[in-house]
Order: structure tokens, then C-alpha cells, then sequence
């Protein structure tokens, strides 16, 4: 392999998906990583504990020769073993620790003892992750942004996904942003969902023309949207996807029963018909308080009536009775509120070969 010096070129890994090792303890994994990283720690959660507790009661030293001592032997080898494999896979590739320091310079050192040349990110993860939230907040500053609206149904995601200068706030957040937008995935934690925005930011950055989102609340299910672009999204210029009720009750059939009952029944089984309707009936409870308590028994007698029928008969259709008074009565006043909030300009309002053409022309 060939040697690579060390870097601190945190753009240019980032623009290029270059595959990371990371050498962080599990647990630090789990709480923030980047997209193209892969967690091959040097410690376990334990090990990496009782090393912090050394060294806080007996100093560096001793924290590093316990560290040798818990990494030796067999246990050192397997993850030497998963460390070689790594490199060979991706010989583009960097390791790193929490802040570049011993943990990542050791198993550099022992990689290279083993014959293998592998580079090094300076700063580590702190370092990387401080950069995409100065990118974050100065790219929300500077770049120019288009915001796609529409009530409830109109395939506003769809229209998103159709534009290669676009941010699909929704797919970075497993979310479809509604009350029942929940996926059978659990959402990225909050620095997840940070960091591949700050990514997606950054590459479109390096073209030019706006950049289109969807126009979003400021949480998408559990995840808020940083600060600084929920502001520039409050004052950007909007397009309105517009359809009838009809079409727009179709979309979210496909999207809430077909596609979501797919997926639960591809996981789940012959279970997944019930897991569906609990997770649906779930989600109607939350949006009780909104609805009213008559309104809610309305809907949910019905909801309960159209899986009734479609585990009776294998027939989804009676679905569409509830989604109608849902979009009219929860989703519909409910947008036209938030739409009297915005301040940005309107820009025109279509369907979706209209804004298509409209945004296609502009980015």
C-alpha cells in the first residue's frame, strides 16, 4: 500500500464519501458518526471505562499500560484483524479517534508494525464534526434556497426527489414528517441527522443555482431542524403543489397503506397486517387532542373498519374513509395556518409537471 500522510482536509473527505475507520468506543459511535464511517473500535464500552477511570485516579500513564493490558493477545489480534481488513478493502480510506489522539495513534503504530501504511485524520472526530457544524450554519447563511409547499398528499417529496440540486429533508430523517410518518426504521439521532445534512449542504455548494426543500415544521418526527436553516427556510421563496382532494387522498393511500403495509408485512410476516394497525391506530391517538374526542372517535371506528375489511377480504380500499376526513378536518386547517405564517415570497403555485418545468428552469 502506498503511504498517504495524514490529514485535516475535512472538506475533501467529506465531498468524496472517503470510507472512515473508526477506532471510537461503541458507544460514542452510536451517539454521532458520519455516513461513510465504520466503527471497528480499539476498546469495548468496558474496557474504554475502566481506562477513563484509571486515568482519572492514577494518571496517563497507567491508563495506557491498563489499555495495553485489556487490548493484548488474542483480543488484539481479532481487532488487528478487522483493522487490516479495513484498509485492504479501502485504501482510500482514514482512521480516527474522538480527538486524534492515543487511541488512533496507537492502532495506526500497530498497523504500520504489521506492515500496513494507513493514514490518519488530525482532530478526530471533534475536529470533523465542529467543521460540518461551522459548514452547517455558514452554508444556511450564504446559500440560496427554494421551498417546496402543498397540504397534506400533494407529493411534495416526490416532486423533491425529482431534482438533483435538492435536499430530501424527510429521507435524512427516516420521516415523513406527519403525525404518521414514522417508518419501520428508527430515525438517526440528532448528530446523525446533523452531520448528513451538513454533508448534503456541502456538496451541493460546489455548484451553483438554489437549492430545494421541502417546506418542513421545525421537527421532522423527533428531529429538529438546525436553527440556523429553519430561519432561512421561514424567509425563502415558495412553490405550491396544488391538487384536488381526490389525488391527494390517493397519494397518501399508496404512500400509509400500500407501501408502509408492504414493508410490515416483508418484516413481519402474516403479523404485519396487525402490526400496521396498531402502529396506525397509534399514531391517530396522538393527534386526538387536535381532532377533538368526537371527531376522533369518527375516524378511528373507521380506521379499525378498513383493516377489518382487509384482513377479512385482502381488499385496502376502505382505507381511503378515513384518510378524506383526516387531509379535510386535521391536516388541511392545519397547513393553511402555517402557510398564513410564511414570510417568504410565493412564487407561483401547480402541479407537478407545472413545478417541475418552473424549478427545473431555475436549478
Amino acid at each position: 500500500m502506498t503511504s498517504r500522510a495524514d490529514t485535516s482536509d475535512y472538506a475533501r473527505l467529506f465531498l468524496a464519501d472517503t470510507p472512515l475507520l473508526d477506532t471510537r468506543a461503541p458507544v460514542e459511535f452510536a451517539a454521532g458518526a458520519f455516513p461513510s464511517a465504520h466503527s471497528l473500535p480499539l476498546m469495548s464500552d468496558t474496557e474504554r471505562a475502566a481506562v477513563g477511570t484509571c486515568y482519572k485516579e492514577q494518571g496517563q500513564e497507567a491508563a495506557i499500560t491498563l489499555g495495553h493490558e485489556l487490548v493484548s493477545g488474542d483480543l488484539r489480534e481479532q481487532r488487528m484483524a478487522s483493522w487490516k481488513q479495513f484498509a485492504s478493502d479501502h485504501p482510500e480510506g482514514y482512521l480516527y479517534c474522538f480527538r486524534g489522539g492515543l487511541r488512533s495513534q496507537l492502532v495506526q503504530q500497530w498497523l504500520k508494525d504489521a506492515g500496513v501504511d494507513y493514514p490518519r485524520i488530525t482532530g478526530g472526530y471533534k475536529a470533523m464534526r465542529r467543521f460540518l457544524i461551522d459548514t452547517l450554519d455558514a452554508l444556511a447563511k450564504e446559500a440560496e434556497f427554494i421551498l417546496v409547499g402543498g397540504a397534506t398528499g400533494t407529493g411534495k417529496t416526490r416532486l423533491i426527489q425529482d431534482f438533483p440540486r435538492a435536499i430530501d429533508l424527510e429521507g435524512l430523517a427516516h420521516h415523513r414528517g406527519s403525525a404518521f410518518g414514522r417508518l419501520l426504521e428508527e430515525q438517526p439521532t440528532q448528530i446523525d441527522f446533523e452531520n448528513a445534512l451538513a454533508i448534503a449542504l456541502l456538496k451541493l455548494s460546489q455548484g451553483e443555482g438554489p437549492i430545494v426543500l421541502e417546506d418542513e415544521g421545525q421537527l421532522i418526527g423527533r428531529l429538529a431542524i438546525p436553527a440556523s436553516l429553519r430561519a432561512r427556510m421561514m424567509e425563502a421563496p415558495l412553490v405550491v403543489l396544488e391538487y384536488d382532494l381526490e389525488a391527494r387522498i390517493q397519494v397518501v393511500f399508496e404512500d400509509y397503506i400500500l407501501d408502509l403495509g408492504a414493508r410490515y408485512r416483508q418484516v413481519h410476516g402474516a403479523a404485519g397486517l396487525a402490526v400496521h394497525r396498531d402502529r396506525l391506530l397509534g399514531d391517530l391517538e396522538r393527534t386526538r387532542k387536535r381532532l377533538g374526542g368526537e371527531r376522533y372517535q369518527h375516524i378511528a371506528k373507521i380506521m379499525q373498519a378498513a383493516f377489518d375489511s382487509q384482513e377479512q377480504t385482502g381488499d385496502p380500499e376502505g382505507h381511503r374513509d378515513w384518510i378524506r376526513p383526516m387531509l379535510e378536518d386535521y391536516y388541511d386547517p392545519m397547513y393553511s395556518y402555517q402557510l398564513a405564517k410564511r414570510e417568504g415570497q410565493r412564487l407561483c403555485s401547480g402541479d407537478r409537471d407545472f413545478l417541475k418545468e418552473f424549478l427545473g428552469a431555475r436549478c
